[in-house]
């Protein structure tokens, strides 16, 4: 029981680090969302709406990267789905939305939890790889392939930075930079795996279903 205890006080305990501007900024980015829903009932104006849903699916997916079911040595995480709301947020407006949102979302995890080596690897870690994110907009008919296709693209991106810029890990594992940055990675495949499980859930895939209808309208 303790060990079960212990493991869930870790899951959770990047919460008190969230500073009090993060949550301000959260709160104003949902704050805004809202406020701006009612400007698009009254004027209909389809970039404030996707500035709406965007607002709110960068802030959900920042507060669950800080549930951490476990942290990877050299940065990353496996979370409860944080990846989801951005690449839902691509299947509503398609991959050029999704990949500003993805970019702006890699920013927060660079303020979040910021791994430095090298100015080329903080672009490919953070801003490109959650930008990759967006690519599951290409595939609007196909939630759980553009979920697919959008880790895959996250997953590309660490593991190029992972080759480049900390090939020094691999040489004290004994392996080769790319195997090792390939395994390294392997998380995010955990991560779409719970991606596509809550995706497939009966009720939230008719309520993603649903937000989308109401989104694109």
């Amino acid at each position: 029981m303790s060990k079960i205890i212990n493991y869930l006080s870790g899951v959770f305990e990047k919460f008190p680090e969230i500073k009090i501007q993060t949550w301000a900024l959260l709160i104003g980015l949902i704050f805004a969302a809202f406020l701006l829903s009612k400007l698009i009932s009254k004027k209909g104006k389809i970039s404030t709406k996707k500035l709406v849903y965007g607002s709110l699916c960068i802030a959900i997916a920042f507060v669950l990267s800080y549930i951490r079911i476990f942290h990877m040595p050299q940065g990353g995480s496996i979370t409860p789905a944080s990846m989801l709301p951005i690449m839902f947020f691509a299947y509503m407006f398609g991959p050029v939305e999704g990949i500003m949102a993805g970019m702006a979302y890699g920013l927060l995890q660079y303020v979040q939890d910021a791994y430095a080596v090298h100015w080329i690897q903080l672009l490919f870690d953070y801003p490109l790889a959650f930008g990759a994110l967006g690519l599951a907009g290409y595939f609007k008919n196909n939630l759980k392939l553009g979920l697919v296709v959008g880790s895959l693209g996250r997953f590309i991106f660490h593991v190029l930075s992972g080759v480049f810029f900390f090939a020094e890990y691999a040489a004290e594992a004994g392996m080769n930079s790319l195997p090792y940055s390939v395994a390294y990675n392997s998380f995010i495949g955990v991560e779409l795996i719970i991606c596509i499980v809550l995706a497939s859930i009966p009720q939230l895939n008719n309520a993603l279903k649903r937000i989308k209808s109401e989104a694109t309208i």
